[in-house]
């Protein structure tokens, strides 16, 4: 199956300062605030939410493609893409922009100031679905650059190709109006319960509205696990799904895009089964929250499915 995952390729640099933030600002001054603070030192991860998803997906055996844009510092990404079989034929260039980079400073106290430079993403990645079978093909669109986000929706409808509507951060930058263009007619709708608040003040819609829009909508909540729901007879039935238990608790960044990879992996491997692909999403998610940065984390098919056989009393694949 030809699995299309777009949204944003990132560089996170993330930095240790020893101290903490709050001793260095002060209420009064804020208004005139010039601080620097200076770092243990800097450690770059590939992320991004296309970059996180295929990852996952690659080590759970899936050959995934990445439609997003990367910038002419982009080379090192796309050796790593390359390395762990995922094709960056549709990774658009722009060599007048860096990759995208988010700057991340966190204290003592585990307080963060991020910086964002949206770089290449500021621009479209464009695809070309003319190839594609679409009883072949599922797609999530995950968050990057706004244009695309909104033309694959609509690309993908006509096509009748399957997709995963996953908004996250990009929801504040929609109106109303394109949010329920964009939910209207995709498989899934996947979004943490704050997200999910966010679309229903957006949009105005109920549960119940959005379910008549798509086909399910998945609300993830972090360590107390996910709720699939759906309608059945004109009633909503929820099902909820429990988090894997983390060996350790490192870092949960990246765990939500884990999750969707081993969801995408589930629908593969049975388009009906909702239920296991949410499992299989649990217990991917889970060896992201286990290290720093979203694609430092590995495993193989056996060693998944012994951790997956602990949490469920089965095998996932």
């Amino acid at each position: 199956m030809d699995i299309l995952v777009s949204g944003s390729l990132a560089y996170d640099r993330i930095m240790d300062f020893p101290g903490k933030f709050s001793e260095h600002i002060f209420p009064d001054k804020i208004h005139v605030l010039n601080v620097c603070f200076m770092i243990n030192g800097l450690m770059e991860n590939f992320g991004g939410t296309a970059g996180n998803i295929a990852y996952a997906l690659s080590l759970l055996g899936e050959n995934p493609t990445v439609i997003a844009t990367g910038g002419r510092d982009f080379e090192p990404y796309r050796t790593w893409l390359i390395k762990n079989n995922i094709s960056t034929e549709h990774v658009r260039i722009i060599e007048e922009e860096l990759t995208a980079g988010a700057y991340i400073t966190t204290d003592k106290s585990d307080n963060q100031i991020t910086a964002f430079n949206p770089g290449a993403m500021k621009h479209s990645a464009g695809f070309n679905l003319n190839s594609l079978t679409p009883e072949e093909t599922l797609a999530i669109i995950s968050p990057g650059n706004l244009d695309d986000m909104i033309n694959l929706s609509t690309a993908y409808k006509q096509k009748n190709i399957q997709y995963i509507f996953d908004p996250g951060q990009s929801l504040p930058a929609w109106s109303k109006e394109r949010l329920m263009e964009m939910i209207h007619g995709s498989k899934i709708v996947i979004c943490n319960d704050y997200e999910l608040r966010l679309i229903q003040e957006k949009t105005s819609m109920s549960v119940d509205d959005i379910l008549k829009s798509t086909g399910i909508l998945i609300v993830t909540k972090g360590e107390f696990g996910s709720a699939i729901m759906r309608k059945e007879n004109h009633q909503i039935k929820t099902c909820d799904i429990p988090a894997a238990k983390a060996h350790v608790v490192a870092d949960p960044t990246g765990a939500g895009d884990a999750y969707r990879a081993g969801l995408i992996k589930g629908l593969v491997l049975s388009k009906d089964d909702i239920v296991r692909a949410a499992k299989i999403g649990s217990v991917c998610a889970v060896y992201a929250v286990e290290v720093y940065g979203s694609q430092n984390f590995h495993f193989t098919p056996e060693l998944f499915n012994k951790r997956f056989e602990e949490v469920f009393g089965e095998r996932a694949f």
